[in-house]
C-alpha cells in the first residue's frame, strides 16, 4: 500500500524556513496569532521608515569618492520629500540648477552611473557603495568611458534619462532605492537604459531588483549589470528586446573551469577555451 501524502501543515512549516514570505502563520481561533500581528505591524513600520528616512547624500558621495570617482550631486525638481511623494512627475526631472551643471559637462561618454534615494534611502545607504565597488572592475575590462558618478536626491527612475542625455552618455545605469516591501525595506534596484532621453518608459529599460544582503548579492548583481551593459552596447538596445541571460554565462564559465581542471588531470587532453556565446539563442522578441 502506498504511503498517505503528508498533511499540508508540515509542508508549509518547512516552506516557512526557506522564505521570508508570510506563509504557515498559524491561527488563533478565527484570526492569526498575536505574534504574527505584531510582526506585520513591525514590517509595515520599517517600510514606512524606509520611505521617509533622510537621505545622507553627502555621506554616500564621500564613500563613492573614496573609490576614486569624481562625484556630482544633483536634485530633482521635487523640492521636498512631501512634494516628491505627491508629485512623481517632479522626481523625473532635474532642477534647473542641476540640469545646467550637468549640461556643462557634456562630452563623449559611454555610461552614466547614478545613485539615487528613490523610495528607500535605507537601501542606498546599505547597498549602493558595495555594488558600485563590485561593478567598477567589471566595467574597466570593457574599457567604457564613464561620466562623473551622480548622486541624486528626490529621484525617480526616469531622472536617469535626463541625466544621461545631459551628459551625452550612450547609456545610463540608475541605482535607486526600491519601493519597500513588507519583508524587504532595504532593496536596491538597478535600471539600465540605452540611448537615454526624456519620455522613455519602463519598456525601454532592463531592471535588476532585490539587491541586498538577504536577496541578490552585490557581486552577483554587479556581474548581471555588467553583462547587460555589454549586451546593450553590442545590440544598441535595452528593454523588452534584451533578455538577461547572464546566468548562462556563469554556467559556461563553470563548465570551462571544470574542463580546464580535467585537462590538467589528463595531460593528453585539450580543453575547449572558446569564449561562451551567451545570447545566440535569443531571437530578439520581448521577454518581459
Amino acid at each position: 500500500m502506498s504511503e498517505k501524502p503528508k498533511s499540508g501543515a508540515p509542508q508549509l512549516a518547512e516552506l516557512a524556513t526557506l522564505t521570508p514570505a508570510r506563509v504557515a502563520l498559524g491561527r488563533s481561533g478565527a484570526s492569526v496569532p498575536t505574534r504574527e500581528v505584531l510582526r506585520f505591524g513591525m514590517a509595515h513600520a520599517q517600510a514606512r521608515d524606509a520611505v521617509h528616512a533622510p537621505f545622507d547624500a553627502d555621506d554616500v558621495a564621500g564613500q563613492l569618492a573614496a573609490l576614486g570617482l569624481e562625484v556630482i550631486q544633483v536634485n530633482s525638481a521635487a523640492g521636498s520629500r512631501e512634494a516628491y511623494l505627491r508629485r512623481p512627475d517632479l522626481g523625473r526631472s532635474l532642477s534647473p540648477g542641476s540640469r545646467e551643471a550637468l549640461t556643462a559637462r557634456y562630452g563623449d561618454f559611454d555610461l552614466a552611473i547614478i545613485v539615487a534615494d528613490g523610495l528607500s534611502s535605507t537601501a542606498v545607504h546599505r547597498n549602493a557603495v558595495p555594488l558600485v565597488a563590485a561593478l567598477l572592475p567589471l566595467l574597466a575590462r570593457q574599457g567604457l568611458r564613464l561620466t562623473p558618478l551622480v548622486v541624486g536626491r528626490q529621484a525617480r527612475v526616469a531622472l536617469g534619462d535626463e541625466i544621461g542625455a545631459a551628459f551625452g552618455a550612450r547609456a545610463v545605469a540608475m541605482l535607486i532605492g526600491e519601493r519597500p516591501g513588507l519583508s524587504s525595506p532595504d532593496s536596491l534596484g538597478a535600471y539600465l537604459t540605452f540611448a537615454p532621453r526624456a519620455g522613455l518608459t519602463d519598456a525601454n529599460r532592463n531592471c535588476i531588483s532585490n539587491i541586498r544582503q538577504e536577496g541578490l548579492a552585490h557581486g552577483h548583481a554587479a556581474f548581471k549589470l555588467s553583462w547587460l551593459i555589454a549586451e546593450a552596447f553590442r545590440r544598441s538596445l535595452t528593454g523588452t528586446g534584451l533578455k538577461d541571460e547572464s546566468d548562462l554565462a556563469i554556467e559556461a564559465s563553470a563548465t570551462r573551469e571544470s574542463a580546464a581542471s580535467d585537462a590538467a588531470s589528463f595531460p593528453g587532453a585539450v580543453a575547449n577555451t572558446e569564449p561562451p556565446r551567451t545570447s545566440d539563442a535569443f531571437t530578439g522578441e520581448g521577454d518581459r
